[in-house]
C-alpha cells in the first residue's frame, strides 16, 4: 500500500541578534535581580536587535535563511511560499513575508503573514502542511520570527524579564516516506484576550499622542491567569496527541516546546511522562521569542534528531492560543 504523502520539515535555520541582555543589566534597569527572574522563569539571558540598527523581523529572517542554506545547501528560487508566523512584522499593512521572499530570491512565491500570538509558528506549520498536502505546492518556506524588544517596556518588570529577539525558519517539502506532520490539535479562546494584549495600535484603539504617553503600545499580561491557563492548556493538549494516537512518553524522541517559562514547560513534560533528557529547553539563553521559540529550538538542537523520531510540538500563546502536533523527523543525520 502506497504511504500517504506527508508534508515534512526539510532544512531548518535560525539566527539571533549578537547583543546579549543579562538578568544583572536588567537589575540596573527595574526592580529585580538574577536570582528572582531565573527561579521563576528559567532565563538568564535574552538576545535584543538594537534599535539604532534600523532593522525588523524581516533581517533575523533573511540571516536564518543565509544559515539554513550554508547548512543544508538549498536554494530558494523554487519556493512557492513564504508564511510568516510574527506578532511584530516590519510594518502595518505591507506584508513582511513578501520583502523577506523578495531578499532571498523567491520570485515566484507568493507569501502572507500569519498572527497568533505564541502559537503562530504552530499555526503556520499546520498552513503550510495544508498546503502541501493538497498537492498545490511543494516547496514552503515558514518564518518564526520576532523583535519582541520593540514592543517591551523595559519600566515594566513582569514583562521586560521575559522577552528576546530571534527567529527560526523551516522548509516544508512533500515527503512519499511518510514522515512529516502526523497529527495536530489546534485551540483557542477568546476569555485570553484581556489577559495578554497590547492596549493601542489597533482598530479599538488607534495610535495616538496620548496612547503613545501612557506606553499602551508596549505587551502587557496578567502574569498569574496567563500562568494558570498555560499550564493546564498547553499540558493537556500535548497529553491528548498522545492519547489520540496511542502513544506513550516512550514513543517519543522529544518535546519541542514554546520557550515562555520554565515551570510550564515542565508541567507538560509531567503530564506526558517524559524524562528530563527528552525535553528541550534553550530558553535560558534567549528568553521567550515568542514566534521564534519552537523552530529556534529545532536548529539548535538539530544534531540530536534521528530520521524517523517522534517530535511534539507544544505552545500556548494571547488570545488565547494553544496547541500540540505531532512531528516525525525527516532529514538524515550528517
Amino acid at each position: 500500500m502506497k504511504t500517504r504523502m506527508k508534508a515534512a520539515i526539510t532544512a531548518i535555520g535560525g539566527y539571533v541578534p549578537e547583543y546579549v541582555l543579562t538578568n544583572a543589566e536588567l537589575a540596573d534597569m527595574v526592580d529585580t535581580n538574577d536570582e528572582w527572574i531565573t527561579s521563576r522563569t528559567g532565563i538568564k539571558e535574552r538576545r535584543i536587535l538594537k534599535p539604532e540598527e534600523g532593522k525588523g523581523a524581516s533581517y533575523l529572517a533573511i540571516k536564518a535563511v543565509e544559515a539554513m542554506k550554508a547548512e543544508y545547501g538549498i536554494t530558494t528560487e523554487d519556493i512557492d511560499l513564504v508564511i510568516l508566523a510574527s506578532v511584530t512584522p516590519d510594518m502595518p499593512v505591507a506584508i513582511t513575508s513578501a520583502f523577506i521572499a523578495q531578499e532571498i530570491g523567491a520570485k515566484h512565491a507568493f507569501a502572507f503573514d500569519l498572527q497568533a500570538a505564541c502559537s503562530s509558528f504552530l499555526y503556520a506549520v499546520s498552513s503550510a502542511a495544508a498546503y502541501i498536502e493538497s498537492g498545490k505546492y511543494k516547496k514552503v518556506l515558514v518564518v518564526g520570527s520576532d523583535v519582541m524588544s520593540s514592543i517591551t517596556d523595559y519600566e515594566d518588570r513582569t514583562t521586560c524579564i521575559l522577552f528576546g529577539d530571534g527567529c527560526g525558519v523551516a522548509l516544508m517539502e512533500p515527503s512519499e516516506e511518510g514522515y512529516g506532520i502526523q497529527d495536530e490539535i489546534l485551540r483557542t479562546d477568546a476569555q485570553g484576550r484581556d489577559f495578554l494584549r497590547i492596549e493601542a495600535g489597533g482598530s479599538f484603539l488607534p495610535p495616538s499622542h496620548e496612547t503613545i504617553d501612557n506606553k499602551q503600545h508596549a505587551i502587557r499580561q496578567e502574569g498569574k491567569s496567563v500562568f494558570r491557563f498555560a499550564v493546564s492548556n498547553m499540558a493537556d493538549t500535548s497529553a491528548e496527541i498522545l492519547e489520540k494516537n496511542n502513544m506513550t512518553g516512550d514513543d517519543v524522541a522529544y518535546l519541542v516546546p514554546h520557550q515562555a517559562n520554565l515551570r510550564i514547560i515542565d508541567a507538560t513534560a509531567r503530564r506526558m511522562e517524559l524524562t528530563p533528557e527528552k525535553v528541550l529547553i534553550n530558553i535560558e539563553k534567549y528568553g521567550n521569542t515568542t514566534s521564534a521559540t519552537i523552530p529556534l529550538c529545532l536548529w539548535d538542537n538539530r544534531h540530536k534528531f534521528n530520521k524517523g523520531d517522534n517530535l511534539i510540538f507544544a505552545a500556548f500563546g494571547g488570545g488565547f492560543t494553544w496547541g500540540a502536533m505531532w512531528v516525525t523527523w525527516a532529514i538524515d543525520k550528517k
